[in-house]
């Protein structure tokens, strides 16, 4: 047993000293055969048989003026795991308050839905898992009912309304579905209310915004719910509004309310000019403390009404229309701590009244147009900073130099700076300064030194060379050697593993292509990490369970980076677990760094890397899994379970009858123009976000129509980006140069020694190519060319001005053909032979919106 389970039982043997016999059906009875069943103090007889002491002076328990009932019995943090026993804690008739948080509960007492007297209860921060039951209803006095960061799914209950007295409701972190019941509009006394973070959907109940007259709090972000800003208009008396990460419409004049303080609506459609929140002349800006905009789609001049907002601590516009727009005066935010204006349309000089900003810890003005040069940044708190991908000149001061060694991140990147970089190596010099021009003065610069080392320069090639040879001698012959006993090894330890699973490893694992190895001696000792369900105790013997064994039959796919399978995790975690087999060159604590990188990059068009597990040499990828499957088996008409290229399908043709693609059928919205648009646009979006929305930019190295998935709401996700990262140097060249049909002409050139992010956009334009066309990018009918592939072949076609000749038959009658024949002339572009001539992706999305199809074709 580990110390902190002797540690509960010390802690409980010193808080309840002896707790010997209890009378039989009381209250003291019923709580000590709850920690005795819990096995917090059981595991020790002798302290097992001394609960003596009356139970109202026990540490936790809160009882009447007569000692007679527990009213109030708080748990929290003691390590309790598994079920709550009946018979135990659902006995106490009189209890007003029940706290379980902070433990490993996996289940509830039956008998726990019959204290019709509770107030509050908190179960937040546990396992328990299965749906929240609708005995719920039977709470009538309930104020504060608090289940967040568990593992319930399904519905949320529709006796939610009989909790009339509800003044705190928190279901947030778990994985509720459907839609928010209308019942919960009868829980009129709500002032805080978190349902973020679920899998929520549908609208918002009629009323709702009205529904809540004392409603301070909401937070429904992370969540797939639909609504328009008028929904949230009646809420008189909320301070704080969190509907991020949903699928909000509108303008914003019904979002701010008089008593705001905190506004967050990133990560929506909102849609209009943002100066028309001018016309709310009730709301007070002097409220205004935390306000992020960022990824919609507004338009208009940024700062009409900002200005008034003097309080304001965090600012985030990132990623919407705005008009181009000198940068703003800002000297009025003397509290602001959080500054991101990255790509809102930013032009002229940095104002270097932003030094009076005394608070401010992050700066990020990324991909704009300005030029002039770096303000000297005297800020102590700053922490981030980003000014990459604009027209920024001159040198880099030197006090902002200085401070990079205390700062956590910043990019200065794709601009035209100088800077003395004597004292930074090549590795932050090309993620951080990519671009910039190393001017130190000649004391300082190494390049003078060169000369001196000249005359050395042969005898040390030799000794290099001479030692490489003994190297690699040594190598082929250790792996000569392996190769001979090895197989006998494997062998062994897989058929032991199978006899008796706790002689656990190494694991031995077969598919069509490979084997691979995962070289641990204990599954249960290898944590698998999720991010959103850090308390989750998975290992690899649970991705064990969850894919039989890493059975074949829940193989989907064997792709580059090696094979992907199917699985439910503990919890109902429903995920794609890719083994990335090829073999990394980073250490253990490199690649979880990059994989913890990877797992905060969120954007509505990736598939979001849910978690990682290290076994052995073997870096394993978690991912959320897409239930309509990819791109390549939308256009082909693929079967479920036939792969024919590298990454994995994710159909589930056979199981959704409902919302999957077996609904819509060969003559529905698969069939569109319009789809097809929007198709193309989220992946360009994905892409340029990849680019320009990440510091350092990513690439993806390997963007094709396989890699383009659909969710459970047929919305474009890009898959696999940034993982050729994890494998440090020892990523093979076949990786690093792209699929059969997707490989940019530069790559037959010698002097191209890796991809940029204008093969990514060739990449994207053979995508749109097929698309429009219906056509594989190789090995297809392409009238009148017999040797042609599908960018050859469409190429000619819009350079004779007849590229409606190449639009597929099943969305020829759908939409204009014109705006069909605009998009060929995008992937024309794009698959220029020149990377110079090819746009760049946040050009692509822009051209792509100009076409955009409108609802009612």
């Amino acid at each position: 047993m580990g110390f902190g389970f002797f540690g509960s039982i010390l802690v409980l043997a010193l808080f309840f000293k002896p707790l010997a016999c209890q009378q039989p059906n009381t209250d003291g009875y019923f709580v000590s055969e709850f920690f005795k069943k819990m096995s917090l103090a059981s595991s020790s007889s002798s302290q097992a048989s001394n609960f003596s002491t009356p139970v109202c002076s026990w540490q936790g328990v809160f009882c009447d003026a007569q000692k007679e009932h527990v009213i109030g019995f708080s748990a929290s943090g003691l390590g309790f795991s598994g079920s709550v026993p009946d018979t135990t804690i659902g006995k106490l008739s009189k209890l007003l308050s029940l706290d379980l948080s902070n433990n490993k509960i996996t289940a509830l007492p039956s008998d726990l839905w019959s204290l019709g007297s509770l107030k509050t209860l908190n179960l937040s921060s546990n396992k328990i898992s299965g749906y929240l039951p609708s005995n719920i209803g039977n709470f009538g006095m309930l104020e504060a009912f608090d289940v967040s960061n568990n593992n319930f799914s399904g519905e949320i209950p529709a006796a939610i309304s009989s909790l009339v007295s509800l003044r705190v409701l928190k279901l947030d972190r778990n994985m509720f579905q459907w839609s928010i019941p209308p019942g919960i509009l009868n829980c009129q006394s709500l002032v805080s209310l978190d349902l973020s973070i679920n899998s929520l959907n549908g609208s918002l109940p009629d009323g709702f915004g009205a529904a809540f007259p004392k409603l301070k709090t909401l937070n429904l972000a992370g969540n797939e719910i639909h609504g328009r800003d008028t929904d949230l208009t009646e809420m008189k008396s909320i301070t704080s509004l969190n509907i991020s990460g949903n699928l909000f419409l509108g303008s914003l004049m019904g979002v701010f309310q008089k008593q705001l303080e905190v506004i967050d609506l990133s990560r929506n459609q909102f849609q209009g000019h943002i100066s028309q929140v001018q016309f709310n002349s009730s709301y007070n800006w002097s409220h205004l403390v935390y306000l992020d905009l960022s990824e919609n789609q507004l338009s208009g001049e940024i700062f009409n009404n900002l200005n008034r907002a003097q309080n304001l601590k965090h600012l985030n516009l990132a990623y919407n229309r705005f008009n181009r727009q000198e940068f703003p005066r800002i000297e009025t935010f003397l509290g602001l701590e959080y500054l991101n204006l990255s790509s809102t349309g930013l032009t002229g000089h940095i104002s270097s009244d932003i030094s009076q900003l005394s608070n401010l810890h992050t700066l990020d003005l990324s991909m704009n147009h300005l030029t002039g040069q770096i303000p000297v940044l005297s800020i102590k708190s700053l922490e981030i900073v980003d000014v990459s991908h604009n027209n920024l000149s001159g040198e880099i001061p030197v006090s902002v130099l200085d401070k990079l060694q205390w700062m956590e991140r910043f990019n200065f990147s794709y601009n035209n700076l100088t800077l003395c970089a004597s004292e930074l190596s090549p590795e932050i010099l090309q993620k951080a300064f990519f671009g910039s021009t190393n001017n130190c003065p000649i004391a300082a610069n190494p390049v003078l030194f060169k000369r001196r080392a000249n005359k050395h320069k042969g005898l040390n090639l030799a000794l290099a060379l001479t030692l490489s040879m003994i190297c690699l001698l040594a190598g082929l012959l250790f792996l000569a050697f392996g190769c001979r006993r090895k197989p006998k090894m494997w062998a062994v330890k897989q058929t032991s593993y199978k006899e008796e699973q706790n002689i656990s490893g190494p694991f031995s694992f077969q598919t069509d292509s490979t084997t691979w190895v995962a070289d641990v001696k204990h599954a249960n000792s290898v944590p698998v990490v999720i991010f959103e369900k850090p308390l989750l105790n998975i290992t690899f013997a649970d991705l064990l369970s969850a894919t039989s064994n890493f059975d074949r039959g829940t193989l989907l796919a064997e792709g580059k980076f090696g094979p992907v399978y199917r699985g439910f995790l503990p919890g109902g975690i429903h995920v794609a677990v890719k083994v990335l087999v090829h073999g990394s060159t980073l250490t253990d604590q490199e690649a979880a760094r990059e994989l913890e990188y990877l797992g905060r990059i969120k954007h509505p068009n990736l598939v979001p890397l849910t978690g990682y597990c290290l076994a052995g040499d073997q870096r394993i990828a978690i991912y959320d899994y897409m239930e309509n499957g990819n791109l390549q088996n939308l256009l082909y008409d693929l079967p479920l379970g036939v792969q024919t290229t590298e990454d994995w399908s994710m159909d589930t043709w056979e199981e959704d009858d409902n919302n999957g693609i077996q609904n819509v059928g060969s003559e529905g919205i698969l069939t569109t123009w319009r789809f097809r648009h929007k198709i193309a646009l989220g992946t360009a979006r994905a892409l340029a976000f990849l680019h320009h929305g990440c510091s350092p930019p990513i690439i993806h190295r390997d963007i094709k129509a396989s890699s383009v998935y659909l969710d459970y709401n047929l919305e474009p996700r890009v898959s696999d980006f940034g993982l050729a990262k994890v494998f440090g140097s020892g990523l093979d060249d076949e990786i690093a140069h792209g699929s059969p049909g997707y490989v940019p002409p530069e790559f037959s050139q010698p002097e191209c020694d890796s991809p940029t992010p204008k093969s990514d956009v060739y990449c994207y334009g053979v995508v749109l190519f097929e698309l429009i066309t219906g056509k594989k990018p190789i090995e297809d009918d392409y009238p009148e060319e017999k040797e042609a592939n599908l960018v050859s072949w469409v190429r000619g076609l819009v350079r004779k001005n007849q590229g409606s000749r190449a639009i597929d038959p099943k969305i020829r009658d759908t939409g204009p053909e014109s705006q069909m024949e605009e998009a060929l002339k995008i992937g024309y572009l794009c698959t220029a032979d020149l990377p110079s001539k090819r746009p760049s992706m946040q050009q692509i999305v822009g051209l792509l919106k100009d076409i955009e199809p409108k609802a009612h074709q």
